[in-house]
């Protein structure tokens, strides 16, 4: 014999799910947008929406474009520096060789 439990194994809210029930659909764009590596990525977009120029795409991580046979250049990164790489792009050789023979003459106690 059955339980008395009518709604058993269904959950509040469980039922068709149409157009009558839920409104209308807003109007979507689907806009194609391609990376250097040749990646296609379709967001979609209100129709009311202001598309942007570049998309980032979600495989590589790169900008993507709206043109497929021109799309934006990878963005370049610049390997790590080193504190001695800074030092050597502010000073030159020459300056370098004056500091140092300073700091030597004041650990000589010549100055």
């Amino acid at each position: 014999m059955a339980g008395g439990n009518a709604i058993r194994g269904s959950r509040v809210g469980a039922g068709p799910m149409g157009e009558v029930e839920r409104g209308d659909a807003a109007p979507r764009l689907r806009i194609s947008f391609w990376c250097s590596n040749g990646h296609q990525t379709q967001p979609s977009f209100a129709g009311d929406a202001q598309v942007p120029e570049t998309w980032d795409c979600p495989r590589c991580g790169f900008p993507a474009g709206k043109d497929q046979d021109n799309p934006p250049d990878p963005p370049r990164t610049e390997p790590y520096k080193t504190h001695l790489a800074y030092v050597r792009e502010r000073r030159t050789d020459a300056d370098g060789e004056a500091i140092l023979a300073e700091a030597l003459a004041k650990l000589r106690g010549e100055v």
